[in-house]
């Protein structure tokens, strides 16, 4: 096999950072900005929106942790132990953070708005992420 057949390594980590970036990033913010007020500018009702915002939002907060973990390795792989005091590091582990919040506060009584609160910490860190360069594009180094 050549070598221009085969992915290098750091391209393949680039490849796996931007595309889990796009899905978890873009899945969260089109649910709760997009699809979630088109269904309610549609002409559904009410419970039926609370009921598919009820299914969907713990999906994309699962496939998001899933998606930042393997961020974080990439991150990992390329940063070393440097990834703890990097921003893209720490926004990563404050995603997962968030997501094990997200779950756990499930069954308080008013569990309804901290998983809210949650899935907007999620959907914000993720658009900081954005912002920020891939690590193997770091300036710095």
């Amino acid at each position: 096999m050549s070598t221009t057949a085969a992915l290098s390594p750091m391209r393949s980590g680039r490849v796996a950072w931007q595309l889990a970036q796009t899905l978890w990033v873009g899945g969260l913010w089109m649910l709760h900005f997009v699809l979630l007020p088109a269904l309610e500018r549609f002409g559904l009702a009410p419970l039926l929106i609370d009921e598919i915002a009820s299914f969907m939002r713990p999906l994309m907060v699962g496939f998001a942790a899933v998606c930042a973990l393997l961020q974080y390795l990439v991150a990992w792989s390329v940063l070393g132990l440097a990834v703890w005091r990097d921003l893209r590091g720490q926004l990563l582990l404050l995603v997962m953070l968030t997501a094990a919040v997200f779950f756990a506060v499930g069954w308080l009584a008013n569990g309804v708005y901290w998983q809210l609160f949650s899935y907007l910490v999620l959907a914000f860190a993720g658009l900081v992420l954005i912002l920020q360069p891939r690590p193997d594009e770091d300036v710095s180094r």
